[in-house]
């Protein structure tokens, strides 16, 4: 069984990218306090991580809210900046090794995984390549 992607509407794939961004940058900024010490990781970079997801799901947001059909550079540089996260989340995982606990590994593979394969999705369905 396979997912045909070409159903998939590019505005339902913003949405997604959106809502997942804001959402998940709000959580994260809301309860760094308590999730820095949970992660094993610097409250700076926990704060780094929402505001970063905060700005992809404002980007892409903006992208949803401009008169169809979006720009193609715009919806290209959310596809360049989400398949670049996961490599982020690789170089913090690394720089972290020596105090990062499993809770926090698990979140950036968790979040690279995600964001990264988002990025495959919204190459197929906003870029029209397979």
């Amino acid at each position: 069984m396979t997912l045909d992607l070409g159903s998939i509407a590019p505005r339902a794939c913003l949405r997604v990218d959106s809502g997942g961004g804001l959402l998940v940058g709000v959580v994260v900024l809301a309860l760094s306090g308590w999730l820095a010490p949970l992660y094993g990781l610097p409250i700076d970079v926990v704060r780094f991580l929402g505001v970063c997801n905060l700005a992809y799901g404002s980007f892409s947001g903006t992208i949803l809210l401009l008169s169809p059909p979006p720009r193609l550079v715009a919806m290209r540089a959310l596809v360049m900046a989400n398949a670049a996260w996961p490599l982020v989340c690789v170089a913090l995982g690394l720089t972290f090794r020596d105090v990062i606990g499993p809770l926090g590994a698990a979140a950036l593979v968790g979040e690279g995984v995600y964001v990264g394969g988002l990025a495959l999705v919204e190459r197929r369905v906003l870029l029209g390549r397979g």
